[in-house]
C-alpha cells in the first residue's frame, strides 16, 4: 500500500514539474525572438514620453556684403587707385543679407533653459524655439562655450509646465546599449531615430576635450543640439558632429561633460578651466621602450611652463603622468579634459613615472585665464634622415633661433621618415638619451652608442616649447 501511495507521488510531483516546463516553454514561444535577447518590441513609449522636451531651433543673422567686389584690390598708393576706386564703388553701397539656419536642442527644468550646440547659436540676432506642441518663443543665449560646442539658451513664459529631459550619467553607458536620437533634422520637425551606442571616449579632433560618444543612430545636419537618450527616458548625449562621408557614424558630447558646463554657463555665463603647464604628448610604444616602461599609456611630460602649478609640484620634463585626481590617464589626450574639469584653487593628487618609479605629487590647479592650451605634440615612428649642425650666427639669424647650447636640424631629407615623423629644418636637439647635447660633437659621440635594431630618444626644442622623438634606427 505505502509502495503504491509513494509511486503516485512521484507521478504527480513529476506531471507537475512536465507541465511548469511545458508552460515555460509555450510562454517563450508566445514571446517575440526581440523579447528573449533584449531588443524593445516599439520604442513608441519611450519617444512619446521624451518627444515633448525637444525643441526645433531656427536663428538668424546678418551677413555684410561689400557693395564692390574689387574695393580691396586698389590700394590707396596703388597707380590708378583714385579712379577704380571711384569706377567700382560708385553708388554701390553695402548690402546685408539674412542667413537663417535650423537646429534642435532641449528643455532641462522648468524656469525655461535649453541645452544646444553653440556652432547653432553662435552669431545668431535671432534665436527662436518651437515646442512640440507647436508654441514658439524668442530665445537669448545664457553662455556659449566654443571649446565644447555647447551653449545654454532661455525663454520665456509665465506657465511652468514646461517638459524637461534629465541629464543621465554617460560614464554609465556601454558599448552597445540602446538609444535614441532626436532632433530637426534638414528641418523635419521632432523626428526620432534609433540605434546603439557603437564606441565612447572618440577623439575626432575637433577641440582639446574631445571625448565623444559614438553612435549609429541616425544623425543629420538640423540633429545639431538635440539629445541622445536612454532606455531610461535619460539624456546620456548631446548630437554634435557626423562625418560627411560616413553612414551610420554620429558624436554625441557626453552628458557628464555638459552637467559641468551647464552648471557654470548658467552661474557666469562663461566656463573657467583649470590648468596646471604642462605640454604633453603621446606615449607611442617606441618611446615606452625607451623609458622602460611596460605599457603605451599615459601622456608623456615634453615642458613644463615656469612657474606653473606643474612646476611647484614638482612635475619634470620627461615625466610619464599616469594618473591625475585619481583618475587613470589612458591616453595622452585623457589629461587636459580632466585638468579642466577640476574647479580652480583645488589641490588634487598625480602620479608620474620617473625613472621606472611611480611617484605621488599634490599639485594645485589654476585658472586657465588665455586662449594657450600647451600644444600636444603627438610623435609618430621615426628614423633618420636628417642634417645637423652646431647652432652658429649664420644659423641662429637664418631660422630666427635664440638657442645657444645644442644641435640644430638644418635640412631633412624629402620623403624619409624624419620628414614624414615631422621633424622640420629649425628644430634645435637637446637631449639624446636624456643626456644634454650642448654642440655637435656631443650629437656625434651619443649617436655612435646607437645600436642598429634600437631606439634613440630625442629632446627637440622648436619655437618656445619642447617635446620628445623616439627615432628607432634600421
Amino acid at each position: 500500500m505505502r509502495k503504491n501511495l509513494a509511486t503516485f507521488v512521484m507521478v504527480a510531483v513529476l506531471a507537475v514539474i512536465v507541465g511548469i516546463f511545458i508552460g515555460s516553454q509555450a510562454g517563450c514561444e508566445n514571446k517575440s525572438k526581440s523579447e528573449l535577447i533584449g531588443f524593445p518590441q516599439s520604442f513608441a513609449d519611450l519617444a512619446e514620453k521624451t518627444k515633448p522636451a525637444v525643441v526645433n531651433i531656427s536663428t538668424e543673422k546678418t551677413i555684410r556684403i561689400p557693395g564692390s567686389p574689387f574695393r580691396h584690390f586698389f590700394g590707396p598708393d596703388e597707380p590708378f587707385g583714385d579712379f577704380f576706386r571711384r569706377f567700382f564703388d560708385e553708388d554701390i553701397p553695402d548690402r546685408e543679407l539674412k542667413q537663417q539656419s535650423l537646429g534642435s536642442g532641449f528643455i532641462i527644468d522648468k524656469d525655461g533653459y535649453i541645452i544646444t550646440n553653440n556652432h547653432v547659436v553662435e552669431g545668431a540676432d535671432e534665436i527662436k524655439v518651437k515646442l512640440a506642441d507647436g508654441r514658439e518663443f524668442k530665445a537669448k543665449v545664457i553662455g556659449r562655450d566654443p571649446k565644447t560646442d555647447l551653449a545654454l539658451i532661455k525663454i520665456t513664459t509665465v506657465f511652468k509646465n514646461l517638459p524637461v529631459l534629465p541629464l543621465g550619467d554617460s560614464d554609465k553607458v556601454r558599448v552597445g546599449d540602446w538609444v535614441l536620437a532626436i532632433g530637426n533634422p534638414f528641418g523635419l520637425e521632432h523626428t526620432v531615430t534609433q540605434g546603439i551606442i557603437s564606441a565612447t571616449g572618440r577623439v575626432i579632433g575637433s577641440g582639446p576635450y574631445d571625448n565623444f560618444l559614438q553612435t549609429d543612430a541616425p544623425i543629420n545636419p538640423g540633429n545639431s543640439g538635440g539629445p541622445l537618450i536612454n532606455l531610461k527616458g535619460e539624456v546620456i548625449g548631446i548630437n554634435t558632429a557626423i562625418i560627411a562621408s560616413g553612414q551610420g557614424i554620429g558624436f554625441a558630447i557626453p552628458s557628464n561633460m555638459a552637467k559641468s558646463v551647464v552648471s557654470q554657463l548658467k552661474e557666469k555665463g562663461k566656463v573657467v578651466r583649470g590648468w596646471i603647464g604642462v605640454s604633453v604628448q603621446t606615449v607611442t610604444p617606441d618611446i615606452a621602450q625607451s623609458f622602460g616602461l611596460k605599457e603605451s599609456k599615459g601622456a608623456l611630460v615634453g615642458d613644463v611652463v615656469s612657474g606653473s602649478p606643474a612646476e611647484k609640484a614638482g612635475i619634470e620634463r620627461g615625466d610619464v603622468i599616469i594618473a591625475f585626481n585619481g583618475k587613470d590617464i589612458k591616453q595622452m589626450s585623457d589629461l587636459p579634459r580632466l585638468v579642466a574639469e577640476v574647479p580652480v584653487g583645488k589641490t588634487v593628487d598625480i602620479r608620474v613615472i620617473r625613472d621606472g618609479k611611480e611617484i605621488d605629487l599634490k599639485i594645485t590647479v589654476a585658472e586657465l585665464t588665455e586662449e594657450k592650451l600647451m600644444a600636444q605634440m603627438p610623435v609618430s615612428d621615426e628614423s633618420l634622415g636628417m642634417r645637423v649642425d652646431d647652432i652658429t650666427a649664420k644659423w641662429a639669424r637664418q631660422f630666427r633661433i635664440k638657442d645657444k647650447s645644442g644641435v640644430l636640424v638644418i635640412d631633412v631629407l624629402s620623403g624619409s621618415l624624419a620628414d614624414m615623423s615631422g621633424i622640420r629644418p629649425g628644430d634645435v636637439i637637446k637631449e639624446i638619451n636624456r643626456k644634454p647635447v650642448r654642440n655637435l660633437n656631443d650629437y656625434e659621440v651619443a649617436m655612435k652608442r646607437v645600436t642598429k635594431g634600437g631606439s634613440v630618444l630625442l629632446l627637440i626644442k622648436r619655437g618656445g616649447q619642447t617635446f620628445y622623438a623616439s627615432i628607432k634606427i634600421p
